[in-house]
């Protein structure tokens, strides 16, 4: 899972600092609520072309890890 986990970063200057994927001005949440919305992976893959399978995958796993309350530090960017 952290490798999935790695795929999230965190820039002041995209989203006011909020989850991303990869660097791009893809967040979390969207992605989240496109899934819960019922989006497949494929759809996203269709309508996204610059995010990769693992890329959505990471989401909800993000998500995971913050309810679970767990350590976060996996996500410090170098």
């Amino acid at each position: 899972m952290n490798d999935l986990l790695k795929r999230i970063t965190f820039d002041p200057n995209i989203f006011g600092g909020k989850p991303i994927v990869r660097g791009m001005r893809m967040s979390v949440e969207m992605i989240l609520d496109l899934l819960s919305q019922g989006a497949t992976i494929e759809e996203l893959l269709e309508d996204y072309p610059n995010l990769e399978a693992d890329d959505i995958r990471a989401c909800p796993a993000y998500a995971k890890t913050v309810v679970a309350n767990e350590d976060v530090d996996v996500f410090a960017n170098a």
